[in-house]
């Protein structure tokens, strides 16, 4: 999820972990340790001159399990070399610290693997991308309340209950609207699929997720042979059906999908992509699927796209440079939210 939310979860890790002997030290630790897997967006970019390797790089390794396992023993041990010093001497243990950062790295993954995005959990044995798709990559009712107990929190003085009280509340609401998500998400499977099926479309598969900022509206999309199938759903819907379905053709002959920087993007879009060819060049868009249209009635609307250009033997993504959306179709997104 985006960046704030992996604070906050990370911030509680720290404050169960050590919360009681640093106080509010242990939020900022925990923080830090739930900013760490991140840091391989900046990692990848150096490593990397291709930006498709090194968007492929994110949510790799530094995702893992593994990760949260080998990084919890070294930061906490490097922390604690560091921390327990002068004053603080024997206040903490190595022990505190390992857990401190094994809680707030480990549950940074899991909870990206709820989004849409993926995650690979299981790397370096696995390059499968663990994705429930049922809340968005920024969800402010996930992580609104749970911040507003954690600023509560700090207020009180580390051996108080109450601090104990607020930290837990904001665990157990974030958890319960995350629990009312994966239900949602149960239920809007099932809209989807009466709906593709009562529009007779003969699909080999589908997929759902919400779209940004909300779990209210999701959008869905059905793969045939020739073409994506595309619709969005309204909690707020006085029916229980997708009351339009787009076509958007898949055009995958317009490159060699056996490129091995294309299969990089087809595994990262999990073949949910269309091409569309660029007039007066020879470079093509790439429209990651998986994510919604903004405009809702217009498939030339993607959030999530490319522009590739070739690079000797290989394929790379030129920096965006266009136009960013209009009002029109900001207005289109609000709009579809509150239903037909």
């Amino acid at each position: 999820m985006d960046s704030l939310t992996q604070i906050v979860l990370g911030a509680a890790c720290g404050e169960i972990a050590l919360g009681k002997k640093i106080g509010n030290k242990a939020l900022l630790f925990g923080a830090i340790g739930g900013t760490i897997p991140d840091l391989d967006v900046f990692i990848g970019g150096w490593l990397y001159g291709n930006e498709i390797d090194a968007m492929a790089f994110h949510r790799g390794f530094m995702h893992s399990i593994l990760f949260a396992v080998l990084g919890s023993f070294l930061f906490g041990w490097i922390t604690f070399k560091l921390y327990n010093t002068g004053k603080r001497l024997g206040t903490t243990t190595l022990k505190n610290w390992i857990l401190l950062y094994f809680l707030s790295i480990f549950t940074h993954p899991i909870l990206d693997s709820f989004t849409p995005y993926g995650t690979q959990l299981f790397l370096p044995f696995s390059d499968y991308r663990v994705a429930f798709n049922n809340i968005s990559v920024v969800d402010p009712l996930y992580t609104l309340p749970f911040l507003l107990c954690l600023l509560v929190a700090m207020f009180y003085n580390r051996k108080r209950t109450r601090r104990t009280v607020w930290v837990k509340a904001g665990i157990y609401i974030s958890s319960a609207y995350m629990l009312f998500t994966i239900g949602n998400k149960i239920h809007i499977d099932s809209v989807f699929k009466k709906s593709f099926d009562k529009a007779d479309i003969s699909y080999s598969r589908y997929s759902t997720q919400p779209t940004i900022f909300n779990n209210v509206l999701w959008y869905g999309i059905a793969e045939t042979d020739e073409s994506y199938k595309v619709g969005f759903y309204s909690l707020f819907d006085s029916k229980n059906k997708v009351d339009t379905i787009l076509t958007i053709p898949k055009k995958h002959n317009l490159l060699d999908i056996d490129n091995a920087d294309i299969k990089t993007l087809r595994w990262f879009s999990n073949n949910y992509y269309n091409l569309v060819p660029i007039d007066s060049s020879k470079n093509v868009q790439y429209l990651d699927l998986r994510y919604p249209l903004l405009n809702p009635d217009d498939v030339n609307t993607s959030v999530f796209s490319f522009e590739l250009k070739k690079d000797g033997n290989r394929w790379d993504m030129v920096p965006f440079n266009g136009k960013p959306p209009s009002k029109e179709d900001f207005k289109k997104f609000k709009e579809r939210i509150y239903g037909k």
